[in-house]
């Protein structure tokens, strides 16, 4: 207050004017809370999103992606979900239990597609010929009979975890190669890829086509023989990134996160399994990240030769083969395996990655 005689401030203020500043006190101090709090919440809320995935080295990008934290520099929580077989992630996917499914493309995708209920947005792992992929191998009883090569598979048992799964199409192709027909092999549905191999190992079942993470270690230990490749039956991409139809429509955005972190994954990836010229840190430092999912029972030195062992191609960025997606469905509706209507573009986003030639 000031003195009107003097003209000097006073120590002293009216009720009016304490309660003026009061207000404006907690006015900002409001305010500044606000922004505290919104910029707090910016930084911490993320989008919580469930991947599906196999303990697989093919899946090598989800587990980059995650021990890296691309997929936190996008802003998402990332929830690994593991399954034993394709089709059950599929049908996580439609339900709203997962977010992303990291597989192969199945019957049960198919027919959860013609419901309008998933899209693919990403290609993964492919087989391209001089690239190791998937080997086809016979069990040690098959081999003695004469079980060599894929050609001799007329006649002979295949194990593969479901109807309509990659395994089955793998049949398909080594039928269509070598002359004759898919009915001239006896299928062997066993759910899961544990009973794929227990069967080939006790020779309950001749053959099986298997990761070649799994297949060089059984063949190295004696337990099953590699008597062929599946890049030399033709282009395959083995693995699809897919989604709800309900992400692709409402959820774009984050779709687009995910994709670009795991383009990320893939890059590290290709980085260190399939660059001649990359050096031993750069490898190991993959194979320790990967060996915190797969192999996980063993020790790193122990593991570490079965994930090198494992090195697939994987496609750049995430690159959709969307000829060969096609070609997939095509043979799974002559199978009776997809509804006949069902075409491409019908559950193929091309929006968000580039296609390959």
């Amino acid at each position: 207050m000031t003195d009107r005689t003097t003209g000097r401030t006073t120590g002293r203020t009216t009720g009016r004017t304490r309660g003026r500043w009061s207000r404006r006190a907690l006015l900002a101090a409001a305010g500044l809370a606000a922004w505290l709090g919104a910029g707090l919440g910016s930084a911490t809320a993320a989008d919580q999103v469930t991947v599906g995935a196999l303990r697989f080295t093919s899946h090598a990008p989800s587990f980059i992606a995650y021990e890296r934290g691309y997929f936190r520099d996008e802003g998402l929580e990332v929830e690994l979900k593991f399954f034993q077989a394709a089709q059950p992630i599929a049908v996580a996917i439609a339900s709203g239990d997962i977010d992303f499914g990291v597989t192969a493309l199945t019957g049960g995708f198919y027919s959860l597609a013609d419901k309008g209920a998933v899209k693919v947005v990403g290609g993964l792992y492919a087989e391209k010929p001089g690239v190791p992929g998937m080997a086809i191998l016979a069990s040690n009883q098959a081999w003695e009979a004469g079980l060599k090569s894929p050609a001799d598979l007329k006649g002979r048992s295949w194990a593969m975890t479901q109807q309509g799964s990659s395994f089955h199409y793998v049949a398909g192709m080594i039928a269509e190669r070598n002359g004759f027909a898919l009915s001239d092999m006896s299928l062997k549905a066993l759910q899961k890829v544990p009973s794929m191999i227990g069967a080939v190992k006790s020779g309950q079942v001749d053959a099986m086509a298997m990761v070649p993470h799994v297949a060089v270690p059984l063949e190295n230990s004696g337990a099953a023989r590699i008597i062929g490749w599946v890049r030399d039956l033709g282009p395959y991409l083995v693995t699809s990134i897919f989604t709800s139809t309900r992400n692709v429509e409402e959820r774009r955005e984050m779709v687009e996160r995910f994709l670009r972190a795991y383009a990320r994954g893939i890059e590290d990836y290709r980085a260190a399994f399939l660059d001649p010229e990359a050096d031993q840190a750069t490898v190991d430092g993959v194979i320790d990240v990967i060996h915190k999912h797969v192999y996980t029972d063993q020790p790193r030195e122990k593991a570490a030769p079965s994930i090198l062992a494992g090195a697939v191609h994987m496609n750049e960025g995430a690159a959709l083969d969307v000829a060969n997606i096609a070609e997939q469905l095509a043979w799974y509706q002559a199978q009776g395996l997809a509804p006949e209507g069902l075409a491409v573009e019908d559950f193929v986003d091309t929006g968000f990655v580039a296609t390959t030639e």
